[in-house]
């Protein structure tokens, strides 16, 4: 059993002991600790709090727990049932709102659930936030109502037709162009609230030809929730088999983004957020942003705009931070992250989708065609094990020191560059482990570029050791 207590909320495995999984005694204390913290920093006797689930098993369990102990903490719970994370992130400042909770663990298997805490602006709250949340736990400083003050519940259905609602008013969607289209289009939700969300948004865009595979939103995920290549077969096969012009898959929260080619290839998850940013960046005054671990075609497409590619570290709270501050119209991560600053500050399936079709029926390519319009990038994913008694920090010091000729970056770890090729290194906050990024423009220059930082690093060890 697992239970991880982060600044950015609390996730684990369910069952187990208490302090061990993610029990039930778990949920109550964090989420108690949330609302104390949220009725200190509103200053109000009777805050709101907006609440949303993902489809998985454990769901209802936990929001029952949640609500309870919101309400006896003198809070108005505002159930949204199941929800998008983007759907409960646009409905926190939409219903003035103190707060948010999200029950998700996102990409993570079936056993998995977790406490994704927002704050009032519908954004994840801040890594002091965070900090304090985990100090009152901790104590136990909370204090619950008496029975004349306890707080209510009420329920709300409307919020994904609204979310919907606001993508279609964009000008940068051009839904006319889309349906002209007649897209045929196969939907993998991993049968979580993706199964409801993206076949509605769909045919609000004009998209009547909907394949839907795994969409029933019973929270049994058919396969590996997190969509990445080794998970995605299915669709790739049934994309190809229907004469399909996209494959659209999702993770169990929706905010996440990968496509499927007509072909049955993969757009690439990393070239998500690079398409989005192509078609926005056209239209929208401004640079972009991704964190460092993400692709530099984001950088070649900025470039073809006259604009440039800001690099945050890892996160999405830090994306965001960096945004408002470049003032950046489009941004996001290189995991299927889209984050469209003019709707909200979140990474967001939907308005991705609508995003990356607008392109896609104005472009008047296959998605293959789209595709090899974008530069080839390749990332190698890997890590190094250390003993736990050594100097995690020194090492990645170490190396910096041996590359403090090339340009690099120390915001979040150690990124390098190296001409069009980098690296990036981070460290560990829960192990003794350093996780290795690199890309190059093909596979096996990126798995050398890893494998030659590796023996480097190896070398330092035994040095310092």
């Amino acid at each position: 059993m697992t239970l991880i207590r982060s600044i950015s909320g609390i996730r684990g495995t369910i069952g187990g002991v208490p302090g061990d999984g993610l029990s039930p005694l778990d949920v109550t204390r964090y989420t108690a600790a949330f609302g104390t913290l949220v009725k200190k920093r509103s200053g109000k006797s009777r805050p709101t709090c907006v609440l949303g689930r993902d489809a998985r098993l454990s769901g209802p369990m936990v929001a029952d727990l949640v609500r309870g102990t919101l309400v006896g903490l003198g809070f108005e719970v505002i159930d949204l049932g199941m929800a998008t994370t983007p759907t409960v992130e646009m409905a926190v400042p939409g219903e003035k709102a103190d707060a948010g909770i999200i029950l998700t663990a996102s990409h993570n298997p079936k056993q998995w659930n977790a406490l994704k805490l927002l704050n009032e602006k519908g954004e994840f709250i801040s890594a002091a936030d965070g900090t304090e949340v985990l100090r009152i736990a901790e104590s136990d400083a909370y204090t619950f109502s008496p029975v004349d003050e306890l707080g209510s519940v009420r329920t709300d259905n409307t919020w994904l037709q609204k979310h919907i609602d606001a993508i279609l008013q964009l000008d940068l969607v051009d839904v006319a162009a889309i349906k002209a289209k007649n897209f045929r289009v196969v939907v993998d939700a991993v049968n979580s609230i993706g199964g409801i969300a993206v076949p509605q948004l769909l045919k609000s865009l004009g998209v009547n030809d909907i394949i839907e595979l795994y969409c029933e939103p019973t929270g049994h995920f058919p396969h590996n929730p997190e969509p990445l290549p080794e998970h995605l077969a299915d669709i790739c096969a049934l994309v190809k088999k229907q004469g399909a012009h996209v494959g659209i898959c999702v993770d169990p929260d929706v905010d996440r983004l990968a496509l499927v080619c007509e072909d049955g290839s993969l757009f690439g998850e990393e070239y998500t957020l690079v398409a989005c940013a192509d078609h926005v960046l056209k239209q929208r005054t401004g640079d972009t942003v991704s964190n460092l671990s993400s692709t530099r075609a984001l950088d070649d497409v900025a470039e073809r705009h006259g604009r440039v590619r800001h690099a945050s570290a890892v996160g999405e709270v830090n994306v965001v931070e960096l945004m408002r501050k470049v003032g950046a119209p489009i941004g996001g991560e290189g995991n299927g992250g889209v984050i469209l600053s003019e709707l909200h500050y979140g990474r967001d399936s939907l308005v991705g989708i609508a995003l990356f079709l607008t392109l896609l029926a104005k472009s008047g390519m296959k998605t293959t065609e789209l595709r090899r319009t974008y530069p080839d990038y390749f990332i190698s994913k890997n890590k190094i094990e250390l003993l736990p008694e050594l100097d995690v920090q020194g090492l990645v010091n170490a190396m910096q020191e041996r590359h403090k000729a090339q340009p690099h970056s120390t915001v979040d770890g150690l990124r390098i560059e190296f001409g069009r090729e980098w690296v990036h290194l981070r460290r560990s906050n829960t192990e003794p482990i350093v996780r290795i990024y690199a890309e190059s423009d093909s596979p096996d220059k990126a798995d050398a570029l890893a494998k030659r930082i590796i023996a480097e690093m190896q070398e330092l060890v035994v040095r310092i050791g």
